[in-house]
């Protein structure tokens, strides 16, 4: 789920209420790196009476935004706990972005989001705030930038071992 962030990317503004929703999408183009890029952003509900109707959105997704506030501890614990088995269970492959919404209220330090973002082998560790939306656009383009040029998949060596 995206929230806020997603409504303030959308509209150049942050809202004044937090909009529930079980799903909504939003379509623009967008220029990134000089490359006019369709860009679609679909907004999931995250309590668990969507468990079943969620993954339905996915199998199109060519990146995942994983985000977390540590307003809510919740928040934090469920990415490992709930949205990043769910995606890996539904979409192994897809690229996942780690993203740290309210940033001035947390006080998570970078690196310990980094070794989150390590942990899960998500492609980025972003943080933003929605409210001034400071690094939003940023975070949007390293997701356009995780499908448009993805990092290389390390190939395991194979051994051979004879007993």
């Amino acid at each position: 789920a995206i929230g806020l962030g997603y409504i303030s990317y959308t509209i150049n503004a942050f809202p004044g209420e937090d909009i529930p929703t079980a799903f909504d999408n939003y379509s623009a183009n967008v220029m990134v790196d000089g490359k006019l890029v369709n860009l679609g952003l679909w907004n999931t509900a995250g309590q668990e009476d969507y468990d079943r109707l969620r993954p339905l959105s996915y199998p199109q997704a060519d990146v995942f935004l994983i985000c977390f506030s540590l307003v809510s501890p919740a928040s934090f614990e469920n990415v490992l706990a709930k949205w990043y088995p769910e995606v890996q269970h539904h979409c192994p492959n897809t690229p996942i972005i780690l993203k740290l919404k309210e940033k001035k209220l947390t006080p998570i330090t970078y690196p310990q989001g980094l070794a989150m973002a390590k942990e899960m082998g998500a492609v980025k560790y972003l943080e933003c705030l929605a409210l001034t939306q400071r690094g939003l656009k940023t975070v949007f383009d390293e997701a356009i930038r995780g499908v448009l040029c993805p990092p290389p998949v390390k190939k395991r060596k194979r051994k051979c071992l004879q007993l």
